[in-house]
């Protein structure tokens, strides 16, 4: 949004959900991160204040009210100390759901941001962050007592551990800013981006192909996902039983907070790639290309599936 000053911008943006992970302190995180990957998705790496937005369950005990917002507020307010800014008001109200969010700004000159309507035939498309946060957090849910119809159908594909291992990681992966990639665009010569959130990879890729100013078509020829959830998605989606369908390999799984999808020139996707491993020690991939086309995006029938080792992601990485 242009300012009444000329050549300064002013970039915002808010957005708020219920808690999905047990630990009130990687929600804070989480909440925090997923506010300020709208920032970021536009090469945005400084954000200039933060608002939190906070609706208490009225559901909840005293002292658990207590309790869980204290952890929340400190996981909110030291995401925003890595980030390089502070939480400077907000608004916080008693409602029947938890609920978490917060507003981000940034005032900008207008070299300091990525329209995100420039991609070009050709360029490549990167995503920093894996896929399966949705199913991972499920799948947690599925091995306390009172789930097993859940449990029951995927308990011959993974262990216990193995699940618990994938919600850690997937954890994690949402509570990781996006800060890193959001530099490298400017660096790289990014042409748009946009964050993977709630309609899943392909909702948004198709939400940033109608945005291009030229007829283009986002193509994606592999998915990064959690390690082992691309399975845990096709036993549940069908079959006997209890079946729930994610659609996490149709493209339309929901993420929270998740990587940037970012088109950018080819020659320069590798490198991009690499310093996002050297920065933040996570793989990002090249998962496609841009072409000519009707402002699109698809995922190719034989799309290669990357089975992300959860134990070379954070927090195991970490140990």
């Amino acid at each position: 949004m242009p300012t009444r000053h000329k050549g300064i911008y002013l970039i915002q943006t808010t957005d708020f959900f219920y808690p999905l992970v047990e630990d009130p302190y990687m929600q804070g995180k989480i909440a925090c991160a997923n506010v300020l990957s709208d920032l970021y998705a536009m090469g945005v790496s400084e954000c200039d204040n933060m608002l939190m937005l906070l609706g208490v369950s009225n559901q909840m005990t005293l002292q658990e009210r207590s309790v869980a917002t204290r952890l929340v507020l400190e996981g909110f307010r030291d995401l925003c100390v890595e980030a390089g800014t502070s939480v400077n008001g907000g608004q916080s109200v008693l409602n029947p759901w938890y609920i978490i969010g917060g507003v981000a700004s940034a005032v900008c000159s207008k070299e300091e941001f990525v329209m995100p309507d420039q991609a070009q035939p050709g360029d490549a498309i990167v995503l920093t962050k894996p896929l399966g946060t949705q199913i991972a957090v499920n799948a947690h849910q599925w091995i306390e007592p009172g789930m097993e119809k859940f449990w029951d159908r995927i308990k011959h594909l993974l262990s216990k551990q193995e699940v618990i291992q994938a919600y850690e990681a997937a954890m994690h992966s949402m509570a990781r800013l996006n800060r890193t990639g959001a530099r490298l665009m400017k660096k790289y010569g990014a042409h748009c981006a946009t964050d993977v959130t709630g309609f899943g990879i392909l909702g948004h890729a198709n939400n940033l192909a109608k945005a291009q100013k030229k007829s283009l078509t986002l193509k994606i020829n592999k998915l990064p996902i959690l390690g082992k959830m691309a399975s845990v998605a096709r036993e549940i989606s069908c079959g006997e039983g209890v079946c729930v369908n994610f659609k996490l390999l149709e493209g339309y799984s929901a993420e929270t907070s998740g990587g940037l999808l970012v088109c950018l020139p080819k020659e320069q996707a590798e490198w991009f790639c690499k310093e996002i491993k050297d920065e933040d020690h996570v793989p990002a991939w090249i998962i496609g290309e841009v072409i000519s086309g009707d402002k699109g995006a698809m995922i190719e029938p034989n799309a290669e599936i990357i089975e992300v080792d959860n134990l070379s992601l954070p927090p195991f990485i970490d140990q």
